[in-house]
């Protein structure tokens, strides 16, 4: 939402762009950007779990 405040009338981000393509119509295009910044968010989410539950079992502090 920032992006939308900031951003001048000139310059076309993913936000604005895919904020006039929901408004205007649903494109392909734009789901498939949205899907796959949820998906990329979850790896990314799912990967720093792991990796703090795997650092935590190295240092011992897991009752494991």
């Amino acid at each position: 939402m920032v992006v939308l405040f900031i951003a001048g009338p000139e310059q076309r981000t993913m936000p604005i762009q895919m904020w006039s393509g929901i408004r205007e119509q649903i494109s392909p295009t734009i789901l498939a950007v949205a899907t796959m910044l949820v998906l990329l968010s979850m790896l990314l989410l799912t990967t720093l779990e792991l990796l703090r539950r795997r650092s935590e079992r190295l240092r011992g502090l897991s009752p494991d």
